[in-house]
């Protein structure tokens, strides 16, 4: 998953109702909190908090869906059948995770063919893991089958009415899977543990197209009925489904665009470069394995910048700006073909084996298109807001590999730690062996583990008994511990400075002491990156006749550019600009992406007038938010209010904030890039 220049995922707690159908007193299993708290060698066990599954137990090889999409209802209901290993013989349960599932029946399939009932057991619903479907299997049938629906309200589901989307004419339906919300529109073993192919047979509306993570024929004709086979074996995050007025415009044989019509022409040409990216990065890491390479760009509520849904990336309509300054998203979501999809992080633990490879390798493929002051920029960017996130960060949250029991919820990720630190961890290890060891051995790595999914420590062991043995000392293990297993970041890391943001910083310097804007001669060329830098580079707060001067000559109040939105918008806040209230209003109302609107959020309820305002605008905006996006607002919001209310009545005015104090406050905190 990715969002440009800094991907955000806020912590969230989604409460969730369940409906409960029993059949018989099948036994739950303890909670996985439970099962973390008792001792176990991670060599020989890969234990994973959130999920109910017992993979060592029993493993889902395959699931054959056949659903029905109901947009008047908001539900998807149907059933799951499961192709079953049963690794331990002596077992005699299927678990699997579910939230806010409605269980119809349980069923297995006999040596003849026919399907008889089984009884099973939905457990109490946890807050953040949602419930255990425990269902008896004495005799360990070769497929189990269930029927279920989805609940409206479905945390990985979001369905919009036509008044939402690009064209207004047909609703709109996508799910979004990671980290654990498939669980709330398919019950299965919701672990990266465990892989699986997958069919589906499904029906909607007929003048609905529908899309899936799996070989999505793009001269398939809307009549209501559809059929999707993944042949590749998936963990269960990237299993997801799209339904919408959706067409379909190649880039090349292999790759295209799907879009609302008034959207594809745009998002065609922002993309043109996609199959330049998969040739450059089969060059480096090997052949893409996936079959094809599309793209779906969603309505602005997705909650993220990208999902890298194998075969079928989605992708956030805020990054089509015009200029290309942000594909950047796409050669993310392109590069966890090898990092992510290919070869898999076994639990949430091990986030970093996802997004910080798969960071370093999509900045390996800017560099190789764009030019490496191109990539260079993004890694300062991505850097410095690392820094500033890290300031406050406890150290647990800062370790690649995290201890067991660190993170309540999947969610809490620290995006610097995953994404930045991970990337920066293998730039240290190309800078030290050279590219030419470096890239060579990151290849033999994918393939060594295609399609399996590993832990921090596997990942060591293999770089300890390759790279480092056929290269002895030059690195040691107690470096690659010391990033690994340590906060921070190590003291030798590898330093990278842009040669643009000089002339970046040297025009803001300038103004902020002379009062005298950059020449527009200068600026003219600036790219997103670029003005991305200007601005973070402010102090915390300005004047409100300096803030006009740069609204005068940038335009930055109304900005379609969604990252300069994000932070413009807070220093206006801060800075008490309120000719830049309404535009921040609308932006918010338009984007549910969560990178790009919390900040604004966070700025907003710093005062009782702001956190007036935010409400007021969340709930113009709320029918059309992603649940994920807005349980965040939500949480922020709560927060807000339980700070304001437990205030002295007549606290003294607070001194304003140093700009350590307000950069720290507006940068994104762990809030998970997917992708």
């Amino acid at each position: 998953m990715r969002l440009p220049m800094r991907p955000l995922f806020l912590s969230i707690a989604i409460s969730v109702a369940l409906a409960t159908t029993a059949c018989g007193q099948a036994e739950a299993p303890k909670t996985p909190a439970a099962a973390a708290a008792a001792p176990t060698a991670a060599a020989e066990k890969v234990v994973d908090e959130h999920s109910y599954a017992q993979p060592d137990k029993v493993r889902i090889t395959d699931i054959a869906l056949d659903l029905a999409l109901d947009f008047d209802k908001k539900v998807i209901s149907g059933s799951a059948t499961y192709t079953l290993d049963w690794v331990d013989k002596q077992a005699t349960a299927l678990v699997l995770d579910t939230r806010a599932l409605s269980i119809a029946k349980a069923e297995e399939q006999k040596a003849d063919g026919s399907w008889v009932p089984l009884q099973f057991k939905l457990a109490a619903a946890d807050k953040t893991l949602g419930s255990a479907l425990t269902i008896q299997t004495p005799d360990r049938p070769a497929k189990v089958r269930v029927t279920y629906a989805t609940s409206p309200d479905a945390s990985g589901l979001q369905w919009l009415s036509p008044s939402m989307t690009e064209g207004g004419k047909l609703p709109f339906m996508f799910s979004q899977s990671q980290q654990i919300h498939a669980r709330s529109w398919v019950p299965l073993q919701d672990t990266p543990q465990v892989r699986f192919t997958y069919s589906a047979h499904v029906t909607s509306p007929a003048d609905v197209m529908v899309l899936m993570s799996a070989d999505n024929d793009p001269k398939a004709a809307r009549d209501g009925d559809y059929s999707f086979k993944m042949p590749q074996k998936i963990p269960s995050y990237l299993l997801a489904i799209a339904a919408g007025d959706l067409v379909f415009k190649p880039i090349s044989a292999r790759s295209g665009v799907w879009a609302e019509p008034t959207m594809v022409d745009k998002a065609e040409h922002e993309f043109e470069d996609t199959e330049k990216m998969i040739e450059t990065a089969e060059q480096i890491y090997g052949p893409y394995r996936w079959g094809r390479y599309d793209l779906l760009v969603l309505p602005p509520s997705f909650p993220y910048g990208g999902m890298e849904n194998p075969r079928l990336t989605f992708a956030t309509p805020t990054v089509i700006v015009g200029d290309k300054s942000l594909v950047s998203l796409v050669a993310h979501e392109l590069a966890h073909s090898w990092s992510g999809n290919l070869v898999t992080f076994a639990t949430d633990k091990d986030a970093w084996l996802n997004e910080g490879v798969t960071t370093y390798v999509q900045s390996r493929i800017t560099e190789k298109l764009y030019g490496r002051e191109v990539a260079d920029m993004e890694e300062v960017i991505d850097r410095d807001e690392l820094k500033t996130e890290f300031a406050t960060l406890p150290p647990k949250l800062q370790q690649l590999s995290l201890k067991p029991g660190t993170l309540t919820d999947p969610d809490d990720q620290s995006s610097a730690t995953v994404y930045t630190k991970g990337a920066w961890f293998m730039e240290f290890l190309e800078k030290r062996y050279g590219r030419a060891k470096f890239d060579p051995w990151l290849r033999g790595y994918f393939d060594h583990f295609a399609f399996q999914s590993i832990t921090t420590q596997q990942f060591r062991d293999y770089l300890e008994s390759t790279l480092m043995k056929q290269n002895p000392g030059v690195v040691t293990m107690a470096e690659v511990d010391a990033w690994l297993y340590q906060p921070g970041i190590p003291a030798d890391a590898p330093v990278i400075e842009s040669s643009r943001f000089a002339t970046v910083n040297a025009g803001r310097i300038a103004w902020e002491g002379s009062g005298k804007l950059p020449d527009k001669a200068v600026t003219g060329e600036w790219s997103t990156q670029e003005w991305v830098h200007f601005l973070e580079g402010m102090p915390a707060t300005l004047k409100p006749e300096q803030l006009e001067q740069l609204d005068a000559a940038y335009k930055f109040t109304g900005t379609p550019n969604g990252e300069i939105a994000m932070r413009w918008y807070p220093l206006a806040e801060r800075s008490g600009y309120a000719a830049a209230r309404e535009e921040m209003g609308k932006f918010l109302a338009r984007v549910g992406r969560r990178k790009l609107i919390i900040p604004i959020y966070k700025a907003l309820v710093a005062t009782p007038d702001g956190l007036a305002f935010a409400e007021q605008v969340f709930a113009q905006a709320k029918p059309a938010t992603h649940p994920i996006t807005a349980g965040t607002i939500e949480q922020v919001i709560a927060e807000a209010k339980a700070r304001l209310a437990a205030a002295p009545p007549a606290a003294p005015t607070a001194a304003p904030a140093t700009p350590a104090d307000a950069n720290a406050a507006a940068a994104p905190k762990p809030d998970p890039a997917a992708h």
